[in-house]
């Protein structure tokens, strides 16, 4: 995996790292927000956000569990990190004299997806990195939840939840605070409930997709072991991906389904895609909802780039009994934009830019069955 920073070696002793990596990354943007970022006192008595975040870093790879990783995973790991708070710039609020940076975990997840993307590195390393990155808080307070069992499982999904801990336990060592102590139990509780739950390296594990689905749309204290009665009775393939990325492509090359395309909506309609697309929308719903009463297979084909707006379709074909499945595209940026240009009707380059600022990738506790299509230009469509 290259990424687009110096990572330290596993067994190369701290002190040789630091100086010369800092100063690599000090003159990058996010580094210098970072570096002009508040924290609050009671939290972080260090100060800045790139004050904290050097010292996580150091923190991490004085740990012996980091250091006993094989090497892709310690970058990924140090990565995390490196840009778990990479978000507090533009999240940071002043509310009652006290420094707040609410969301910056989801937002941070965000902002690292486009940095990696952009940058070139694997998008299943990527991947890793933003999941630790979007969860990299829970481990301070899961053992706290009403049902923690739940937020593991859910988080697993995305998340390892051994390096998840490393970035947790790093992220609590490298601050200045009351309450230190306790933060440093919880991760090895969470540590404890992992290994517990079979999920310490892996997602935990359902007694089918069926039963994962349910669970993760039912209430919290359901057993998450039980095994659901499947009463599906068709499937829904639900598309998604940036323009570009190749989404009528993929449908037509390995689907032979009835497909709901929005672009053939709105060329039907005489719409443009920047304009109300309350008709369009409507009319592709009740589309939708005719092969659904008639219990027949199709595709939905959008960019469904946020998870809550593929949330309120997968509610739709579920409420129907459909067996909802996502199948995700991307493809690398400069080919994105050169096929983005291609396309008939053209995106603009300013609007893709927007829409990367919402991009949250599926995950497995979305639908039944989740996909992960990356392409390489000479390997061709390659699944995750």
């Amino acid at each position: 995996m290259l990424l687009p920073f110096p990572t330290p070696s596993g067994d190369a002793p701290t002190i040789a790292w630091q100086a010369p990596a800092w100063r690599a990354l000090a003159d990058e943007a996010w580094a210098q927000a970072m570096a002009a970022c508040p924290q609050d006192p009671e939290h972080h008595a260090e100060g800045d956000v790139w004050t904290h975040t050097r010292m996580v870093c150091d923190a991490l790879v004085a740990l012996p569990a980091w250091r006993a990783l094989p090497a892709d995973e310690r970058d990924l790991v140090f990565a995390a990190c490196l840009l778990h708070d990479v978000a507090k710039p533009p999240c940071t609020r002043i509310e009652g004299g006290r420094i707040r940076q609410p969301g910056h975990s989801v937002k941070g997840a965000i902002m690292a997806r486009n940095l990696l993307w952009r940058a070139g590195v694997d998008p299943r390393a990527r991947e890793a990195i933003v999941g630790l990155i979007r969860y990299h808080q829970v481990p301070f307070f899961c053992i706290d939840e009403a049902d923690p069992i739940r937020r593991l499982a859910q988080v697993s999904q995305r998340a390892q939840s051994d390096h998840l801990a490393l970035v947790n336990r790093a992220d609590a060592l490298g601050r200045i605070c009351a309450g230190q102590e306790r933060l440093l139990e919880n991760v090895d509780l969470f540590l404890e409930l992992a290994r517990d739950q079979g999920c310490l390296r892996a997602p935990f594990a359902f007694a089918d997709d069926h039963s994962r689905f349910t669970y993760f749309r039912g209430p919290a204290g359901a057993d998450p072991r039980r095994q659901a009665h499947d009463d599906t009775r068709c499937e829904a393939i639900l598309m998604s991906g940036l323009p570009g990325s190749g989404k009528d492509t993929w449908l037509a090359a390995h689907a032979d389904l009835p497909v709901i395309s929005l672009d053939a909506i709105r060329s039907e309609l005489g719409k443009r895609p920047s304009g109300d697309q309350g008709a369009v929308l409507s009319l592709a719903r009740e589309r939708a909802r005719e092969h659904l009463r008639a219990g027949r297979s199709f595709a939905w084909n959008a960019t469904n780039l946020t998870r809550e707006i593929r949330g309120r379709l997968v509610d739709l074909f579920a409420g129907y009994g459909a067996r909802v499945r996502i199948v995700y595209l991307e493809v690398p940026h400069r080919t994105l934009l050169r096929q983005n240009r291609g396309r008939a009707a053209a995106v603009p380059e300013a609007v893709i830019e927007r829409m990367t600022r919402l991009w949250e990738i599926p995950d497995a506790t979305e639908a039944h069955v989740v996909e992960h299509h990356f392409v390489d230009e000479a390997a061709g469509w390659r699944p995750n």
